[in-house]
């Protein structure tokens, strides 16, 4: 065997000019799993994903595309006036006020090339050093907005994790961040890239800025833009159809479904997108979280942000679906990811894959991939929280609130039934258009962890978890009255017709076969015949006179007796009944005061029983780096597919899962 340094000792001639070739560009931290180039056979199926996005209607027409840059462009003049009328008036001379400058960048799905119609436009106002974002921007500029006849729906939420000011301009959604850099004059051309406007900036400022450097890092980290923009654009549309496309429930967002698309585009340089589209999904079925999705090398600069790094950061390696951004400071964002939302994609994930095999072989057209997951025939028990408040506007601030805080409430049942009870929130709110009061609702399926040994009659008890849930909902710094929130135990068949694109339930028999795997079909026959008879259950009132419909047909969180009718809770009273209870044929008074969800092993219908991996991991020691795809799937990837048992991921080492409080589950 030849050594590399007797290889390089051996006089060899140089080739001729006219023969030499350049070493293969390396994209991202890894040599590519594959750099073949696509058939004409999936020249032809990438022909065919194309056309059913543009007959799905993921593009927006001419006209909407003009609108939005004459929105964006009418915006930039509204924030130069802005600074220049804050420069006069601080009296600064008259070259200064000239000079005044406001930029206005782009960012999101609008600057990766990926909106559809109707959506909205994240923004990036930069700014001089001079106006700030508590008084000059959440007051100054907000005043200046609310009196312009075009700008509606005008709410600012200055204490969100990224400050952010939403409006509709010409009824165009607008999110527009704020961002003041240490720069009297801030120039047209500035280069948002450039690490220098870092400088001397505190860190709400550094996640507003960072949303624009992320975005244009991708762009430039990918081999084939336009290959990138068609295979996120689809996958964007399928996490959407398929209920996992939300950042603020514990799903992924749109930059997490960017970034994981980027890196699938950087392992596969050459393919197109219906070659991206089913290897995604082979690529992140066998992915071993928590290891880190990186596109770059991690870097840290003596600027002194703070970096994700599980090594010196003891709450990184509580993070279970790692993807980090490629700009300074790289930051984790998917750190939202809880162990119940993991499991629903890496279930989502498994069903793609099966599709997209079957797509291949042409059993199933590209259509069959972006079936709509039927959420509320998956489970058989359900939290609901309807939401209240006295008007329109008062409902837009509470809706946000409470649903930035129900990733709190899956988290919170997680702890406190040690994770044996697993949480699948609804991305999506859902509007009784009947009722006349302002509400809105948002649900969340039950389902016992799947190889829990079960004891007969075992139950969860979650009053507690619910009355802390509640009471962090209601310290809403911004409350007014007449908002209101009531959660409440529904059953599948007590879950209210509104919800139902239809308007009314369809018959079970009517679900799509693609969403029923082997297992799901085998499983049920059994979960059939040990289900127990189930009663009806009395109204519940959740509020007076026109309330009296948001919530039909649905347990309050507490145990029922067939003669006693729930109360609901409201902002002034104590919860304590509060708990999650099943319908037992009969009901004693030991059940209502220790009311708990029963829920048997086969309480879902989910579509894919089959074990994914699992989230958790240790720190490991070893020098060599850890395994990010299973071994037992080696084949199913290209010829070089063993490259991906050795790719770094970040920092070397696998996280850790949080530990979470061994609580005693109460039995009945």
């Amino acid at each position: 065997m030849v050594g590399s340094d007797d290889f390089n000792s051996l006089p060899t001639p140089s080739p001729p000019p006219a023969e030499q070739k350049d070493p293969p560009m390396q994209w991202g931290v890894t040599k590519p799993l594959s750099n073949a180039g696509p058939t004409d056979v999936d020249i032809q199926r990438t022909k065919e994903l194309e056309k059913f996005l543009v007959d799905s209607g993921l593009y927006e027409s001419a006209e909407e595309t003009a609108k939005r840059e004459d929105v964006l462009d009418r915006l930039k003049k509204v924030v130069k006036d802005w600074v220049k009328e804050l420069t006069r008036l601080r009296g600064y001379t008259d070259q200064m006020v000239e000079d005044a400058n406001a930029v206005i960048f782009t960012f999101g799905s609008y600057r990766l090339g990926v909106h559809g119609p109707g959506a909205d436009i994240d923004t990036l106002c930069v700014g001089p050093s001079y106006v700030n974002r508590e008084e000059d921007f959440f007051y100054v500029l907000h005043n200046i907005l609310d009196e312009m006849e075009e700008v509606t729906e005008l709410q600012p939420v200055p204490d969100a994790h990224v400050p952010v000011m939403k409006f509709k301009f010409d009824g165009i959604s607008i999110d527009l961040l704020y961002a003041s850099i240490s720069l009297l004059v801030v120039p047209d051309d500035l280069d948002i890239s450039n690490i220098s406007v870092l400088y001397d900036i505190d860190e709400p400022t550094v996640r507003s800025l960072n949303g624009c450097r992320v975005a244009d890092q991708i762009l430039k980290l990918v081999p084939d833009v336009e290959n990138f923009r068609t295979t996120l654009r689809c996958l964007k549309f399928w996490a959407k159809r398929r209920g996992v496309y939300s950042n603020v429930t514990g799903f992924l967002g749109g930059v997490n479904w960017a970034l994981l698309v980027a890196r699938l585009c950087q392992f596969y340089p050459k393919a197109n997108p219906s070659m991206l589209v089913s290897r995604f999904f082979i690529i992140y079925t066998l992915w071993r979280w928590p290891n880190a999705v990186t596109l770059c090398e991690i870097e840290d600069n003596e600027l002194g942000f703070s970096v994700w790094n599980p090594k010196k950061n003891p709450w990184d390696r509580n993070h279970l679906m790692p993807i980090i951004t490629p700009s300074y400071p790289c930051m984790n964002s998917s750190y939202n990811v809880s162990a119940s939302t993991l499991r629903v994609m890496m279930e989502q994930f498994q069903v793609g894959k099966r599709i997209c095999e079957d797509i291949e072989l042409n059993k199933v057209q590209w259509s069959a991939l972006f079936e709509p997951y039927l959420f509320f025939e998956s489970y058989k028990n359900y939290l609901q929280v309807d939401i209240i408040a006295a008007d329109v506007d008062d409902l837009r601030a509470w809706r946000g609130w409470v649903e930035s805080r129900l990733r709190q409430l899956t988290l919170m049942i997680e702890r406190d039934t040690s994770g044996k009870l697993q949480c699948h929130p609804c991305p999506h709110d859902y509007v009784d258009s009947s009722n006349q009061c302002s509400h809105c609702a948002f649900f969340m399926g039950l389902q016992r962890k799947q190889g829990e040994v079960i004891q007969e009659g075992q139950q969860f008890d979650i009053r507690q978890t619910v009355d802390e849930f509640r009471h962090q909902i209601n310290s809403y710094m911004y409350w007014k009255p007449g908002m209101e929130i009531y959660v409440s135990h529904v059953r599948r068949k007590q879950i209210p017709s509104y919800v139902f694109p239809e308007g009314y339930r369809r018959t079970r028999h009517a679900r799509p076969a693609s969403q029923v795997d082997k297992a799901s079909c085998e499983g049920s026959v059994e979960r059939v015949s040990k289900r127990k008879k189930e009663v009806d259950v009395p109204d519940l009132e959740v509020c007076e006179k026109k309330r009296q419909s948001i919530s039909p047909q649905k347990e309050s969180i507490g145990a029922l007796t067939e003669t006693t009718k729930p109360e609901v809770v409201s902002r002034d009273k104590e919860f304590n009944d509060g708990v999650i209870a099943p319908n037992h044929r009969k009901h004693t008074a030991e059940n209502s005061d220790n009311g708990c969800c029963n829920l048997s092993s086969g309480d879902a219908y989910s579509e894919n029983n089959e074990k994914g991996s699992s989230p958790g991991g240790t720190c490991s020691n070893e020098a060599s780096p850890p395994q990010l795809l299973h071994n037992t799937h080696k084949e199913e990837l290209e010829p070089n597919a063993d490259l991906a048992m050795v790719l770094k991921s970040g920092d070397g080492e696998k996280n850790v899962m949080s530990k979470v409080e061994k609580i005693e589950i109460p039995l009945i």
